[in-house]
């Protein structure tokens, strides 16, 4: 359940009483190669009080190449510090096939150098006769990359066919030009060719949250990401809070269609928000007030009861009470006032 529910005198940040920040990293922290606005300084803010780590989805980089761009951000950051859907995916492979066993990797040098650094040996193509399939996101990954591990996957696991672990799913990457085709977007061609499903090692599995989660010693965790798919809904199965960050992939109306499982804790416009009090809604006859914007259902539409000015409390107040109402976003009948959205995107 998200913060809404919450009574507090004073508003907390969001930071209070959290030993450790797990940060997602496209559309959070940068989008391409540049900072996302205010992050960079947010999160050096933040690193005062808390352990700063960070978790991506993305296999085409290694943790070291991850740190070297972070820290080019002016951001303080070691390889150590850096949790990849790479090393998650080894965390799963060496309790299903141990080490030396042959690999064939479907991926860039992100995914090589975990797979590498595990013990495995790594192959190209199916003829090798691999003990396991392991497929990530790189750009350079071509038809014949995914023909390998279809080849290689013809067997059904239950017939005696070889296991398959995919870093992640995400269905898109944000980039300084737009959004563009993720590693979900690949698993799938295969998972077409041959009728397959992937064990998932990255978000919103559990396997990468629990590997950061014992490599930092968390004990009170906020993970911040930028979509609910994948981000917030990791965070909610491993039993952490989390911050929806509006600056990447997901926009208003995503939050507040969002489902039981999928709702952060917060909802913030940019990292600025990690340092500021969190306003909790009151609720006075089923309006929810936050700061003055007041948002209630009645039957099966959503009424703006009051504006303050401030979008994001608006919004606030809208997921409040469209989420406590228990009733699909989509039999509402949302204002659009709502789905406004001034907030910064790639």
């Amino acid at each position: 359940m998200a913060l809404f529910t919450r009574r507090r005198q004073t508003p907390r940040t969001p930071l209070d009483g959290v030993d450790t920040i797990l940060a997602d990293l496209d559309g959070v922290v940068y989008a391409g190669p540049g900072a996302l606005p205010h992050a960079v300084e947010s999160l050096n803010a933040a690193a005062a009080t808390a352990r700063l780590g960070y978790i991506t989805n993305n296999a085409a980089r290694t943790d070291a190449s991850v740190a070297a761009h972070l820290t080019s951000l002016g951001l303080t950051v070691a390889p150590h510090d850096v949790v990849t859907s790479p090393q998650a995916a080894m965390r799963l492979l060496s309790g299903i096939v141990p080490p030396p066993a042959t690999i064939l990797v479907v991926g860039g040098d992100g995914l090589v150098d975990e797979v590498q650094k595990a013990g495995y040996t790594v192959t190209r193509s199916a003829d090798a006769d691999p003990q396991a399939v392991v497929q990530g996101f790189a750009p350079e990954v071509a038809w014949t990359d995914l023909a390998e591990a279809a080849f290689a996957l013809k067997v059904p696991e239950e017939e005696g066919g070889i296991p398959w672990i995919a870093t992640n799913t995400d269905w898109t990457i944000p980039r300084e030009r737009g959004v563009a085709p993720g590693n979900g977007t690949l698993v799938s061609a295969v998972h077409t060719a041959v009728g397959r499903l992937a064990t998932v090692a990255g978000k919103p599995e559990t396997p990468i949250f629990q590997e950061a989660l014992d490599r930092f010693g968390a004990s009170t965790a906020l993970f911040i990401g930028d979509r609910l798919d994948t981000d917030i809904m990791g965070a909610s199965r491993a039993g952490i809070d989390s911050a929806l960050v509006l600056t990447g992939i997901d926009r208003p109306k995503h939050v507040l269609a969002a489902p039981e499982g999928s709702r952060p804790t917060y909802i913030l416009g940019d990292l600025r928000g990690l340092h500021e009090p969190y306003p909790v809604p009151t609720v006075t006859d089923g309006v929810y007030d936050v700061g003055g914007a007041a948002v209630r259902v009645h039957g099966a539409d959503v009424e703006i009861v009051a504006e303050s000015g401030n979008q994001l409390d608006l919004l606030r107040a809208g997921a409040a009470a469209i989420w406590a109402s228990g009733t699909p976003v989509f039999v509402l009948r949302v204002p659009e006032r709502l789905y406004d959205d001034p907030f910064h995107r790639p």
